[in-house]
């Protein structure tokens, strides 16, 4: 989502400005935000294991297929249905059942998808917003996971050698409604579920989806290579630009790998290619570590696998990643995608069993391990154009669809679980170009490209028909997305309204890049924004400079739930909030200091803005959005409903996540647990 390229350009800028904060453990804490790093490279186990117990006898001749799709918009789906563009979902919906399914509060994906797979809402597993807070801190995380260093080190010389284990630890709570299953001895596959990393060994065979890294420990940081660029622009957007020389058609590069957290200072490990060009025929080969790899021009490569050295002749970690040829003539230009996990030789635990991954490589080839293949930070800074992106993001889905048919035509018993996000990352990207109201349209881009949405609808129509081809009597089959989607017009600055309105000190004087970190007044600060809908109360003894009494958080809470609701545009008139929720009312339970105290739920057409996810400050508080990421669905969840066909008949007028949680178990005969709040749905 960009959220976490913004996070590591933060610490990159805040370390070279002399405005930025002193405090040495501040800008420490912002360089490593990225949810992995290099150190779990060097070790990683499995963290949990669950105690087994008696659910009781299940029918083990039931079988069940879930096809999760990010992102299908309930109103859009039934549109297309009655278009006949959708036969696939017609006939399910004719023939078994068809509803819209409730999101999460909020509904996003990885707390949605967190609420199906423990059937608890966020205040049971515990992930609220895909950018949370440390109140020790104040400082953002992203919620899915986070990297534990080795405690203990030795020091020989320039080198730092650990003697005790690092660790990758799942941030979700709550156990998977699949180990319940494993449990009773039904077996089950999951095919990159979301808000599963690392993925936990409990018997099911899974590959991690939303929350694992690439290689260097971030969402996805391209290589931009490009011949008289002027300079390197550095880790900024989600990826790097390196100008590079041609001399004599030759040209050296260098890849940039994982940093080494073995040697002092923690330089980054590298490897250096190089690319000879024939300009005339417009072709070019790359030379790597002995590998010759040769394109023309807008042509990708397969994977190349590359070893990044840590420690000389002892400790290397094997990375992949794909070359495509951008330009030869009259100017090189050369996009390396982030470098991802090898699953031959995996240096994070992204399957389990451990390894799954490399079976899984062995028989389909090598495939994208990071959780958010779709590279639409290239697409939003241009480095790929629109149908460029359309290629890298086929290349994964065709990737992704290969398993899923060769796994609907294995599966024998038990539960199959697969997930596509494609239908998100184009709805997210393409929305300008179909709805000329947006500020970001474009006649001519719309023109080539309007279709690239329907198109996605589409192509999950025949992901369900080779589903519904594939189940037979005994097999309950259920699709379902995590929620809708909207347009995404207008970005709303909470933080901008906090200041402006009295919560939020020190910040009233708007200057270039203020933001709450370097420029927050806490001792006189009642509330502040952090994460795309989450709202915290400063309340003493839970944040670092707490200044609101215990006693007076609900009084606070509610109050500004009442004022954030009656928030219009300045420039239309328009309601920018539909709603606002208090957490504890929100949510059953609450995990201790992680939950925000309110929720946004902001009007269809509007969002968050990416500057106050991160705590800064705009000069307007609401802007037109002309971003190529141009739909959206972190608003309010009434506006995004999502799908849940099924092959049996839905009683459940309006079902939730959760309830299919418990319409799973319940097919093979077992009750919820105590802490899901689902019931089944039919």
């Amino acid at each position: 989502m960009g959220v976490r390229d913004m996070l590591r350009r933060r610490a990159k800028t805040n370390a070279g400005d002399p405005e930025a904060p002193r405090d040495p453990s501040k800008r420490e804490t912002l360089r490593k935000l990225a949810a992995v790093g290099a150190l779990a490279l060097l070790d990683s186990g499995s963290l949990i294991s669950c105690a087994r117990r008696s659910l009781g006898s299940i029918s083990r001749e039931r079988k069940v297929i879930i096809l999760g799709i990010d992102g299908l918009d309930h109103w859009y789906v039934q549109r297309l249905m009655r278009e006949g563009k959708l036969p696939n979902l017609g006939r399910l919906g004719e023939t078994g059942g068809f509803r819209s399914l409730a999101s999460a509060i909020p509904p996003q994906s990885p707390v949605a998808w967190a609420s199906f797979i423990t059937g608890q809402d966020p205040g049971g597993h515990g992930l609220y917003d895909f950018v949370q807070r440390d109140p020790a801190t104040y400082l953002p995380y992203l919620c899915i996971a986070r990297t534990e260093e080795p405690r203990h080190k030795l020091s020989l010389g320039r080198w730092r050698l650990p003697v005790s284990h690092g660790r990758v630890e799942l941030l979700r709570k709550g156990q998977a409604f699949w180990d319940l299953l494993q449990e009773a001895g039904v077996p089950c596959s999951v095919y990159r579920a979301p808000s599963n990393f690392p993925p936990q060994d409990t018997g099911a065979k899974q590959l991690a989806g939303l929350g694992a890294p690439d290689l260097r420990g971030t969402y996805g940081e391209y290589s931009y290579f490009v011949e008289g660029a002027g300079r390197a622009t550095g880790e900024i957007a989600g990826g790097a630009t390196y100008p590079v020389q041609v001399r004599d058609g030759r040209l050296d590069a260098r890849l940039i790998g994982p940093r080494n957290t073995l040697q002092q200072g923690e330089p980054e490990s590298y490897v250096d290619f190089t690319v000879w060009l024939d300009r005339q025929h417009r072709m070019a080969k790359m030379v790597a570590q002995g590998q010759e790899v040769l394109l023309r021009q807008g042509e990708w490569s397969d994977w190349v696998p590359l070893s990044f050295t840590l420690l000389p002749h002892l400790k290397a970690v094997s990375g992949i990643c794909r070359f495509y040829l951008k330009e030869v003539s009259p100017r090189f230009r050369l996009y390396v995608t982030p470098v991802n996990v090898d699953p031959m030789d995996p240096a994070l635990p992204i399957t389990a069993p451990a390894d799954f991954a490399r079976r899984l490589a062995e028989r389909y080839g090598r495939y994208y391990t990071q959780g958010f293949p779709e590279d639409v930070k290239a697409l939003r800074q241009g480095v790929l154009d629109e149908g460029e992106y359309l290629q890298q993001s086929g290349q994964a889905l065709a990737e992704a669809r290969r398993m899923y048919e060769s796994g609907l035509n294995e599966f024998k018993r038990g539960m199959l679980f697969h997930y596509f996000s494609d239908s998100d990352r184009t709805q997210h990207m393409f929305w300008r170009t179909m709805d000329p109201r947006h500020p970001a349209y474009d006649p001519q881009i719309a023109r080539r490209y309007g279709s690239a949405i329907e198109d996605c609808y589409r192509t999950a129509d025949v992901l369900v028909g080779q589903a519904m081809e594939a189940a037979d009597r005994d097999t309950t089959l259920i699709v379902l997305s995590d929620h809708g989607f909207a347009p995404f017009y207008r970005e709303f600055n909470v933080n901008s309204w906090l200041a402006d309105n009295g919560y939020l000190a020190g910040m009233a004087a708007w200057q270039e890049r203020a933001d709450i970190f370097s420029n927050a007044d806490w001792a006189s600060t009642t509330a502040y924004g952090i994460g795309f809908n989450g709202v915290y109360v400063n309340v003493r003894g839970r944040e670092r400079e707490g200044s609101v009494d215990p006693a007076e958080r609900r009084a606070i809470a509610s109050k500004l739930a009442e004022e954030l609701r009656a928030v219009r545009d300045p420039d239309t008139g328009a309601r920018v909030i539909a709603q606002v929720y208090l957490s504890d009312e929100a949510y059953r339970r609450q995990i201790p200091d992680r939950a925000p105290d309110l929720i946004i739920g902001y009007a269809r057409g509007y969002r968050c803005s990416d500057a106050s996810v991160l705590g800064e400050v705009s000069e307007k508080m609401v802007a037109d959005n002309k971003d190529k990421w141009s739909g959206d669905h972190c608003i309010d969840r009434e506006a995004v409903p999502g799908v849940l066909l099924s092959t049996k008949p839905i009683r459940a007028e309006r079902p939730a996540l959760e309830d299919v949680t418990a319409s799973v178990l319940a097919e093979f005969g077992l009750k919820r647990a105590k802490e899901m709040t689902g019931t089944p749905v039919w």
